[in-house]
């Protein structure tokens, strides 16, 4: 059995200091996404496609587990790209009208077939947002991203930040992604940690 430690390989994306911000250069990488829109803390939507992600993705790592390729390797962590026609919404606290798709990044040595074999066996499963599954390429290409430790409501000042960094140096463009490294169930608020990612030009 070939064990793999994906975030330990990707360290450079998915490891990120509190104290410094970085450019880092994200390569084309292949995900599950799921498109939405709503309150990521009471839309029922959201909770949906958090469930199907994590399922089909669980799903392949268990195939190719028990597959000739014999390889074991963790799960990535949830991740999502946030934005609104309005961006004037992120400035308050009503947040039915953000939109966002949530993701999960899968393993390039994972065939595209086996991924659409785990969603296929999925369906058998109660999941209602399995139909709005995709398997996509995504390329961010130059970024820039800082580690935040702490509850989401207190992003504000690490987003300014980030934002301020990319100014004095170029340009934002694209939409703003973050990548969720605690596990929230378990894990104290003031203890999560999320790295914030924008691209820049």
């Amino acid at each position: 059995m070939n064990k793999i430690d994906l975030k330990k390989e990707l360290k450079q994306l998915y490891q990120a200091s509190a104290k410094a911000l970085a450019p880092v250069d994200v390569p084309p990488m292949k995900y599950l996404m799921i498109d939405g829109k709503g309150d990521p803390n009471t839309s029922l939507e959201y909770a949906h496609a958090v469930e199907a992600l994590f399922a089909v993705s669980y799903a392949v790592k268990f195939m190719v587990k028990k597959s000739a390729q014999a390889i074991d390797y963790g799960v990535m962590p949830l991740e999502g790209l946030w934005w609104a026609d309005d961006m004037s919404a992120f400035t308050t606290d009503d947040k039915a009208d953000w939109k966002w798709t949530m993701m999960i990044m899968q393993p390039g040595f994972v065939a595209d077939e086996v991924i659409a074999i785990a969603m296929k066996d999925a369906r058998a499963k109660d999941l209602p947002a399995l139909g709005k599954m995709r398997l996509e390429w995504f390329e961010e290409g130059r970024c820039a991203q800082v580690l935040h430790i702490g509850p989401f409501s207190t992003e504000g000042p690490t987003i300014e930040r980030l934002h301020q960094f990319i100014d004095e140096k170029s340009a934002r463009r694209g939409k703003h992604h973050e990548i969720y490294l605690s596990d929230i169930r378990r894990a104290a608020p003031e203890k999560w940690k999320t790295i914030i990612r924008h691209p820049m030009e």
